[in-house]
């Protein structure tokens, strides 16, 4: 990897920087960070705080990186470990579950499958889950496998074993496929289960792209890159009218799912990107690293409209 150059913003969290690098005290510098043989990361015009309560850092810094025009408005947040990373996580969602919760009411959060539940485990524990306001929660997923719930591929039986079954949010508020249906009707069925949502004012809808605005989306990676079921070099990537959509040659099993679009995805207000682990990371350089390749992965064509957080952790940045 070559070097990164700072120029927009971005804020880096990590909890690996030598305790040289810092002291107590809020200070700009500059310094370059060595990783490893012939991997620089150079940063400039750095503001660095110390976490009192811990040995984490976050570091705000502008950066050009590949795609720069889709890092606009994106965080990157390193821990030293998956643990850390969820403690972090719980405390990022809860928090906006009490912001939106107090704004207007309601919490509308998107779930993907994969690690990412098994991330979310600390809102199942003191303190956040007697805090959180569950019955605000409205719950929904990103994409799911077109399998019966009670089978080990769905997503929601992901979600409900290790999450959902432990807290006490609201049965119809937790907005699962019909899984009686064809991957083409059930995409359709969550179409209009969505659209019904937003003329009843529970999920809002973005003034800047008129496809529904979640206000959470909490979202994990594959190792190529996908996000949902969007995977690089589909033509799903290029769908820009249906909110909810269907593939039927997934090239990762089972084969057939369905799908938020991109309009949607990128109409969230807020978006956590978490991904953890080595098998990951030549994923993570592309996205984040001096990457000069023109086709994007589909999970550096995200966005979202407020905020958009990479938590990730040492592992998964190995090879930036």
């Amino acid at each position: 990897m070559g070097t990164v150059t700072t120029t927009s913003l971005v804020s880096f969290s990590t909890c690996f920087l030598p305790k040289s690098l810092y002291s107590k005290t809020r200070f700009q510098f500059q310094f370059q960070l060595l990783r490893r043989p012939n991997s620089l990361l150079q940063f400039r015009n750095i503001s660095l705080d110390r976490n009192k309560s811990s040995d984490c850092v976050r570091i705000k810094a502008s950066s050009s990186m590949a795609a720069e025009n889709k890092n606009k408005n994106k965080n990157v947040q390193v821990f030293d470990s998956e643990e850390d990373l969820a403690v972090s996580l719980a405390k990022y969602t809860a928090d906006l579950s009490a912001k939106f919760g107090k704004e207007k009411g309601s919490f509308t959060v998107v779930l993907s499958g994969g690690s990412l539940i098994d991330s979310l485990r600390k809102l199942v524990e003191p303190p956040y889950v007697d805090s959180i306001e569950w019955a605000k929660w409205h719950v929904f997923w990103v994409d799911e496998r077109v399998v019966p719930k009670d089978h080990d591929d769905s997503n929601y039986k992901l979600a409900y074993d290790g999450f959902l079954s432990q807290v006490p949010i609201t049965t119809g508020n937790v907005y699962a496929i019909n899984d009686a249906l064809s991957a083409e009707g059930a995409a359709e069925d969550y179409e209009t289960c969505l659209k019904h949502l937003t003329k009843s004012n529970i999920l809002a809808t973005s003034a800047a792209t008129g496809f529904p605005k979640f206000d959470l989306m909490l979202l994990g990676m594959g190792p190529d890159g996908h996000i949902a079921s969007l995977f690089p070099g589909h033509p799903l990537l290029k769908e820009n009218e249906k909110w909810v959509t269907f593939i039927k040659d997934s090239p990762k099993p089972p084969p057939e799912r369905i799908t938020f679009t991109f309009p949607v995805i990128n109409s969230s207000a807020y978006i956590a990107m978490v991904v953890c682990g080595a098998g990951k990371s030549s994923a993570v350089q592309t996205a984040l690293g001096n990457n000069q390749n023109s086709d994007l992965l589909p999970v550096q064509m995200a966005l979202a409209e407020e905020e958009f957080t990479w938590f990730l952790d040492k592992d998964a940045t190995s090879k930036l």
